[in-house]
C-alpha cells in the first residue's frame, strides 16, 4: 500500500469545526461514585456504604485502620472486617504462623484457650482474625477498591517524571 492509496479520498476543507477541548476528570465525583458502588453491598458489610467508603478512602491515602475508623464513625474492629470483606490485604493482626494455629483451632485440633495462647493474641485480634479466616471477600468488592485505588490522584505525584533525579547530575 502506498501513500496514495491511504491519502486516496482525503478532502482538504476551508474550515474546520471546533469541537471544544476534550478534557477527562477521573477524580471528579470519586467519593460518591465510590458510595454509590460500596451500597450494592450495604446488605453484606458490618457498616453502611458511605462509611465504608471513608474508610477505604482513608485506607487508600495511607491511614491507619483506627483513623480511618473514627473518621467513619464506626469502630476499629468494623473498619477492619470492612476492609476485609472488601478485598483489601493486611488487615489481619496475626501472622501467618499464628493463622495455622487458628485454622487448627476451627478444625477442632486444638481448644480456643490453647490455641489463642499459642497465637499470643488478645480476645479482640483473635476474634478478628477468625472472622477474617472464616469469611471470603465478597464477589466483585475487590474490582470497586482497586477502581478507586486507580483513581485516586492524591498519591500519586503528578510531576515525578518531570523532575530530575539526584542521580542524573553527575
Amino acid at each position: 500500500m502506498t501513500l496514495s492509496d491511504i491519502a486516496d479520498g482525503l478532502e482538504v476543507t476551508a474550515q474546520q469545526r471546533d469541537r471544544g477541548v476534550a478534557s477527562v476528570d477521573a477524580t471528579a465525583g470519586t467519593q460518591t461514585s465510590l458510595r454509590e458502588r460500596l451500597a450494592e453491598f450495604g446488605d453484606e458489610l458490618p457498616c453502611d456504604a458511605a462509611s465504608a467508603a471513608t474508610i477505604v478512602e482513608g485506607h487508600v491515602a495511607g491511614r491507619s485502620v483506627g483513623d480511618g475508623a473514627r473518621a467513619a464513625g464506626v469502630a476499629p474492629v468494623t473498619a477492619a472486617k470492612t476492609l476485609h470483606l472488601l478485598g483489601c490485604e493486611g488487615v489481619s493482626p496475626l501472622t501467618p504462623r499464628a493463622h495455622d494455629i487458628l485454622r487448627d483451632w476451627l478444625s477442632a485440633d486444638l481448644s480456643r484457650t490453647e490455641a489463642k495462647e499459642l497465637a499470643g493474641a488478645s480476645e479482640t485480634e483473635f476474634a478478628l482474625a477468625t472472622f477474617v479466616e472464616t469469611h471470603d471477600p465478597l464477589d466483585g468488592a475487590r474490582a470497586v477498591v482497586e477502581g478507586f485505588r486507580s483513581n485516586d490522584r492524591t498519591t500519586e505525584d503528578a510531576l515525578a517524571e518531570a523532575r530530575s533525579d539526584v542521580t542524573e547530575l553527575f
